[in-house]
């Protein structure tokens, strides 16, 4: 940056200072970056934030593990109660659905899904 190969740390933050470059050192757990096709996760990553002239940088070193988009929002999807090949509708919607509308489970289901998820638009449209 300031082409101080051998600089002396100390003296390189206090440049930075004189420069009104804030550093901190945050203590971050994890850092995920997503895209259009992938998460990037970075488990115990050294992240620093840089304030100068009233704009955030982030630095973040570290070796990110890669995942595929979405295999993560299925697997929450299972933790919630909610069936993956369903479309993500939660056992415990279709449930109360059914049990409101006087309907069986796969109709509440169906219902479910035309509405979006929304409960109380599926039992108005049962009734």
């Amino acid at each position: 940056m300031f082409g101080g190969g051998g600089m002396n740390p100390r003296k390189m933050q206090q440049m930075m200072e004189q420069m009104g470059i804030d550093v901190t050192e945050l203590d971050a757990e994890e850092v995920v970056i997503k895209t259009a096709d992938e998460e990037l996760v970075f488990s115990d990553a050294q992240v620093t934030r840089m304030d100068a002239q009233g704009q955030q940088t982030y630095q973040i070193v570290g070796e990110p593990e890669s995942r595929e988009r979405g295999a993560d929002e299925s697997e929450t999807a299972e933790l919630e109660g909610g069936d993956a090949e369903s479309g993500g509708i939660p056992d415990e919607d279709v449930a109360l659905v059914a049990e409101r509308a006087g309907v069986d489970a796969d109709t509440a289901r169906e219902t479910l899904e035309a509405t979006d998820g929304d409960l109380a638009a599926a039992i108005a449209q049962l009734e």
